[in-house]
């Protein structure tokens, strides 16, 4: 995608009230990092007109990068509607993965119809440093379906994701990412220009920034 389609996807989430920026008060993340930025891509699906742009965006790249595609997989929890729309605008069959197998029933850990063999697409919410998503592609391919490729709406742009999704060799793309976010930010004013110096040094190592 283009930097101006990401940055449309980007003020799309700014809009919805997706994505948070507190520079002077960073937000704590649940693996204990610290950041500048919050993204809760699950606001969007309460607004509908936004809503249905970005799962329109997200078949356009599905369609134009993984024309073969088969299926589609969500990521449980916020990887699920999206997936669900998206397969039902592209007349795609579609399954959902859990992060464990089911403690109760049949203890699935994929949900859904799907045969060995089948070009999947993996679909996320975002992307931080690739560990849970790439986690379902384990699931997967163990299942002996073909993972060609991961679709998310955001990506926070780390180099750890970089280097993971290499190692598993998997393909992704995402509508919008880190650095458009920033920029759009600084351009409108939601964020100060002096915060910028700041907002980059996290993104490079945010493992310690803030301690």
């Amino acid at each position: 995608m283009s930097l101006t389609s990401e940055k449309v996807i980007a003020e799309k989430l700014l809009q919805a009230g997706a994505v948070k920026l507190s520079v002077d008060k960073p937000f704590e993340w649940a693996s204990g990092w610290h950041s500048p930025i919050y993204c809760d891509n699950r606001k969007v699906l309460s607004f509908p007109f936004i809503r249905d742009f970005i799962k329109s965006e997200m078949c356009d790249v599905i369609f134009e990068l993984y024309p073969e595609a088969e299926v589609l997989a969500g990521v449980a929890t916020a990887g699920i509607p999206w997936g669900a729309m998206a397969a039902d605008q592209l007349k795609l069959p579609y399954i959902y993965v859990r992060p464990k197998p089911k403690a109760h029933g049949l203890g699935n850990q994929i949900e859904g119809v799907f045969e060995k063999g089948q070009k999947v697409i993996v679909i996320e919410d975002l992307i931080s440093t690739g560990k849970s998503s790439l986690e379902v592609v384990e699931v997967l391919r163990k299942e002996g379906v073909e993972v060609i490729g991961m679709v998310s709406i955001f990506n926070y742009g780390f180099q750890t994701a970089v280097d993971n999704f290499a190692q598993a060799n998997v393909p992704y793309k995402s509508l919008t990412n880190y650095n458009a976010l920033i920029e759009l930010a600084l351009e409108n004013g939601t964020i100060p220009a002096e915060a910028k110096e700041t907002l980059h040094q996290w993104r490079e190592n945010p493992s310690e920034w803030g301690k």
